[in-house]
Order: C-alpha cells, then structure tokens, then sequence
C-alpha cells in the first residue's frame, strides 16, 4: 500500500505544481490575446487595403503579404502607431482642436452620443485619479456572503430618497467585462485603493495589489460619503 501511495502521491503533487506554474503564464496569455485580437480587428480593413493596392504593383509581394498571420501582426502594429500618434495629438492645441470638434460631432448624433457619452465618462474615471472622491469600493456580489471589488461612477436619489450608487464590477482578467450594480451607499466598503492598484487586483486574479484589505463586515457610510461629488 505504501509503494502504490507514494507514486500517487508525487503525481498529484506535480501536477498541482505544473498547474500553479501554469495558470500565471494561460492569464497572461488570454488577456494578450485579447488586446491583440481586439487592436489588430481595428487596423486589418486598412492593412487589408494597403496589401491590395500594392498588388496592382506587384502582385508577388502582396500575394506573399496576404496571409492571416501577417495581416494581424502588421495589423496590431499600425493600430499601436495609430494610438500612440492620437495620444500624442491629443497634448497638442491643434489635437485637441480636432478632438473637441469630433467630440461636438459625435454629441449631436442621435443614439451615437448616448453611448459614445457613457463610455468616454467611464474611461475618464479610470484614467483619473480619485482626487479626494472615492471610487474603488468593495459591495456584496454576487451574494451578501461575498465580496467583489467595484468602481462607483456616480450616485443619485430613487424615488424613496435613498442614495444609490451606480458600481461598475469588471470581471477577472478581462476587466472590459462586467455588472453594473446599483447599491445604497450605505452598504458600499470604502478602500484607499488607487485604480492601478485595483485593476491590478483584477486582472491577476488577486495575486497582484495591496497587502490589507479594508474591514469587510464593517459599516464604512462616513467613508463613502464624498461619491456623491461623482455625479457632478
């Protein structure tokens, strides 16, 4: 019995060691190839464009350019240029000329400014540092036994007269994935996480952020006062 045992015993050992060492490498893998399917999805119908005009030309280069693999990666890097050219447009007064413009255009386009509004508002309070207003919250999801990290994006009154507030929950390690929950404030657990460190937190599955928690069965209201400045 002890000779069968220990055999046992080492390949279960083993395997929960390959697997511990495997599993940081698969998340790193599945969120890389999600920016990268995601960026090389914006710039292939260009890519794609180039590579055809340039088969009017010469049509060996191009039929060797066409290929799925090729078209991704120089997909993915074009779409890295195309960023990095906007990010460094928009700290120029030209830039942000052009951008303020594109912004008015978008606002007065029915539908499209509905949802172009919500998400450029979402992608500023990430951007942003809190300033003083706190936004990383714990809330009870998804049961009141548990909890999920959650950034609060604003809050306002129902019809009963309580403050509710609007917690976006992103999903480990996709963190554009989420809920969005409405929870009373009162039930909100602040922390003094920055959003690097939470997203951290997110998108390592926990493995990755600050070494204490804030008191989880606590009653933080004083705490989440000041996310009321969000909605302004």
């Amino acid at each position: 019995m002890t000779t069968v045992a220990a055999p046992e015993l080492h390949i279960k050992r083993y395997l929960i060691t390959g697997l511990l060492a495997f599993i940081p490498v698969w998340i790193t893998w599945v969120v890389f190839k999600f920016v990268f399917t995601l960026l090389a999805g914006v710039g292939a119908p260009l890519v794609t464009g180039i590579i055809e005009l340039i088969g009017l030309g010469a049509p060996q280069a191009a039929q060797a350019l066409h290929r799925d693999w090729v078209v991704s990666i120089l997909a993915f890097i074009l779409t890295l240029v195309a960023l990095y050219l906007l990010g460094w447009l928009s700290t120029r007064v030209i830039g942000r000329r052009i951008l303020g413009r594109v912004d008015r255009l978008l606002e007065r386009l029915p539908l499209v400014h509905t949802i172009y509004g919500g998400v450029k508002k979402l992608m500023t309070l990430m951007r942003n540092k809190p300033g003083g207003t706190q936004r990383v919250v714990l809330i009870d999801f998804p049961s009141p036994q548990l909890k999920s990290v959650g950034f609060v994006t604003r809050t306002f009154i129902d019809a009963a007269g309580r403050e509710i507030a609007a917690v976006y929950v992103p999903t480990t390690p996709n963190p554009t994935g989420g809920y969005l929950e409405l929870v009373p404030t009162e039930r909100l657990v602040a922390t003094d996480w920055s959003m690097d460190q939470a997203m951290a937190f997110i998108v390592s599955g926990g493995a990755v952020g600050p070494e204490q928690l804030p008191d989880v069965e606590g009653t933080p209201a004083r705490a989440v006062q000041a996310t009321d400045r969000i909605a302004s």
